[in-house]
């Protein structure tokens, strides 16, 4: 028996493998490179493209963590009903999913709410992590590189927009308690609260790095400009559009009843804490 963990060399699974081998639960590293080496974990090549794949990587597991990757929205509805399938014939014990902030309102026919009523229909043991903004987006060189030359901190969101920001290493705390948690199940949010805004992240930021700065807000296009070099046209298209539509919201505030803190006793970190941890 194991735990499979999708991503095991990117950004939202490596945490996950880590935290899992310090406590010594057993790890199967999915990678698309046979060749990987992981920490503490058994490699696995799959892909989402192939079920077969998915199948058998996913047979006598004690628990599977599953994220989609940043692809079109039509390869992205190819890989969930693919992870459907997959648990489906393979039948693991338990599988929690993080929407990587994507919505999951059935009305908007997405792949992430797709790959949450399959995993519904088919009465497996699930949870659901709900990120809202990641604070690893602040890495972007477009950001990061501003915050260190300008003293400016640049984001698509507006000034007194409040966010409850999360890091991936907080998405690895609570997937590590959700998998062992089988009485936990829908979704569970995750992030700061209560939420933050634009100006509280320069200012975490300005401590941290001993300097003024200051918080300028760009609109959804400029961030499209600056991140297309890195994921693509097309998914920085994606992406540019979600944050046009996510300004039209009052705020991207966690709802503390089903939050990580009522629910696993898990407290996402401060900005400071997560700039302090990832020796930024």
């Amino acid at each position: 028996m194991t735990y499979v963990i999708h991503g095991a060399t990117g950004a939202q699974g490596a945490p996950v493998v880590a935290a899992l081998a310090a406590a010594g639960k057993p790890v199967t590293a999915v990678t698309r490179n046979p060749d990987a080496v992981v920490d503490g974990a058994r490699v696995v090549a799959a892909g989402y493209s192939s079920t077969e794949e998915l199948t058998k990587a996913y047979r006598g597991a004690d628990g599977v963590f599953v994220h989609l990757p940043v692809v079109s929205e039509e390869d992205r509805q190819t890989y969930a009903r693919n992870i459907v399938a997959a648990v489906r014939e393979a039948g693991p014990a338990r599988v929690v999913f993080s929407t990587s902030g994507y919505p999951t309102d059935h009305d908007t026919g997405g792949a992430a709410a797709m790959l949450v009523s399959g995993l519904a229909d088919l009465g497996v043991s699930y949870a659901v992590i709900e990120p809202t903004l990641y604070l690893e987006n602040l890495l972007m060189p477009y950001v990061i590189d501003a915050v260190r030359e300008r003293g400016v901190l640049p984001y698509a969101i507006h000034a007194d927009f409040a966010v409850s920001w999360a890091s991936h290493l907080d998405i690895a705390d609570a997937v590590v308690a959700l998998l062992d948690r089988p009485d936990i199940t829908g979704v569970v949010s995750v992030g700061q609260y209560p939420a933050i805004t634009g100006p509280d992240l320069a200012e975490a930021f300005g401590a941290h790095f001993g300097k003024n700065v200051v918080f300028e807000q760009i609109t959804p296009e400029q961030m499209r400009s600056s991140i297309a070099p890195l994921i693509g046209e097309g998914p920085a298209a994606d992406v540019a559009g979600a944050y046009a539509a996510m300004s039209t919201l009052p705020d991207r505030s966690i709802a503390p009843e089903n939050s990580a803190q009522k629910l696993l006793g898990v407290t996402p970190r401060t900005t400071g804490q997560w700039l302090t941890d990832i020796g930024l």
